[in-house]
């Protein structure tokens, strides 16, 4: 039996990067760039208004002049016009290209516009300060061949919103993860079906998938029954196609628990089996040479749920983004005394709340043993204990496993 860090040392172990493909920029959302995305032309493109109003001379402001005559209209996305008068302004729309002969953009909250004899003109009371006033000058942001966003970012909305400016319709990205979600068991049945009384619906599964895909992989799910021939036949296939192989149940010491020997069977490479830890210590890990790494996980949910997030999350994403730095330790003060006797880390079920001053406070909630679901449902994450300590005082700050925002 090893520890939590053993475990979590070994299981990092095995991470590789997964492969390239180049997707459209939507599907993109979430992903980690393989490629830099450079200025395709200058940011802005064009000397660009920046508020509604009018485009003029400065000199002709600093001259005195405040009622101009207007020449003409320009609006965003249409071609510039040139100032032919000198002493005439332009009436502008935010997002146009500033009319070439103009140099200066008083905005409409500061001029007013009169019409005599069929001619508009316009008086200015809050006068411009200097040249370039409102004007969002070319290249003031990047320049062309500037790097924007590096190969290794995680996509989010500013970047695909940086992609979509600079015309990238499909982008370079590390594939997602695939995952095999196996639930092993012959109590189980489909989530549609109705149970016998000695039988229980395939929630393990659905939270496995459920967890994995939120954290940027696709999944599928498979069932097998406590038979080794199942296993033999079922699992191979498995192996082959996925990245990683996440099992729940038929790891520990039962008599239909035949996981660890057929794995072993069928050329899978033990690491660890059973981690110094409450609950879940029967999670067995392996690897198959040169191929899908498998995640045996103990069947028990609050298990299942505790070593998905402590071990098979953090593997998940070091594949999809080994380029980024791993994300910081999360850390919660515990409110009230806690004692755990067994030499165990101990993954404490706690409720979250932020304090007044900023502390993140973990308040230590009642569970009905690793087979209490429901308890999940008043938690937000675990406060890991160390199995070095059997008394853990309220003030002391430990680090956090959280599962919920």
């Amino acid at each position: 039996m090893i520890s939590v860090a053993e475990a979590e040392r070994l299981v990092l172990t095995t991470v590789r990067p997964l492969p390239a493909e180049t997707v459209p920029l939507l599907a993109a959302t979430g992903r980690v760039l393989r490629q830099d995305l450079t200025a395709d032309r200058d940011f802005p493109p064009f000397n660009r208004v920046a508020m509604d109003g009018i485009a003029l001379v400065f000199e002709a402001v600093a001259g005195g002049q405040i009622t101009f005559p207007i020449e003409t209209i320009q609006f965003a996305g249409a071609p510039p016009q040139p100032l032919q008068n000198p002493q005439a302004a332009v009436e502008i729309m935010t997002g146009a290209v500033l009319p070439p002969g103009t140099d200066t953009v008083v905005r409409y909250e500061d001029v007013t516009f009169q019409e005599v004899d069929g001619q508009r003109t316009v008086t200015i009371q809050g006068l411009p300060e200097r040249a370039g006033h409102n004007v969002h000058a070319r290249a003031a942001d990047r320049h062309q061949g500037d790097l924007l966003v590096p190969a290794g970012t995680r996509l989010g909305p500013a970047e695909i919103a940086v992609a979509a400016t600079i015309g990238a319709a499909t982008v370079l990205v590390t594939r997602l993860a695939r995952l095999a979600i196996v639930s092993t068991g012959d109590e189980l049945v489909d989530v549609a079906e109705q149970p016998l009384p000695h039988q229980i619906r395939r929630s393990n599964a659905a939270m496995l998938q459920a967890a994995a895909q939120a954290a940027g992989a696709t999944t599928e799910a498979f069932h097998f029954i406590d038979d080794q021939d199942v296993l033999r036949q079922g699992l191979p296939q498995l192996l082959r196609e996925f990245d990683a192989v996440v099992l729940s149940g038929g790891v520990s010491k039962g008599q239909a628990d035949f996981l660890p020997g057929v794995l072993r069977e069928l050329g899978v490479e033990q690491i660890f089996h059973e981690v110094e830890q409450r609950p879940g210590k029967p999670f067995w890990f392996g690897q198959q040479p040169g191929g899908a790494v498998v995640f045996a996980l103990p069947g028990n949910p609050v298990s299942t749920f505790v070593n998905y997030y402590r071990y098979v999350q953090p593997w998940l994403r070091a594949c999809q983004s080994p380029e980024m730095p791993p994300a910081p330790a999360a850390v919660a003060e515990l409110v009230t005394d806690v004692s755990f006797r067994p030499r165990l880390t101990h993954f404490l079920p706690v409720r979250l709340e932020m304090a007044p001053d900023g502390r993140l406070l973990a308040h230590p909630q009642r569970a009905g043993g690793s087979g209490d679901l429901a308890s999940l449902l008043h938690c937000d994450g675990f406060l890991e204990l160390p199995a070095e300590q059997t008394e853990f005082p309220a003030g002391q700050v430990w680090p956090l496993l959280r599962f919920r925002s």
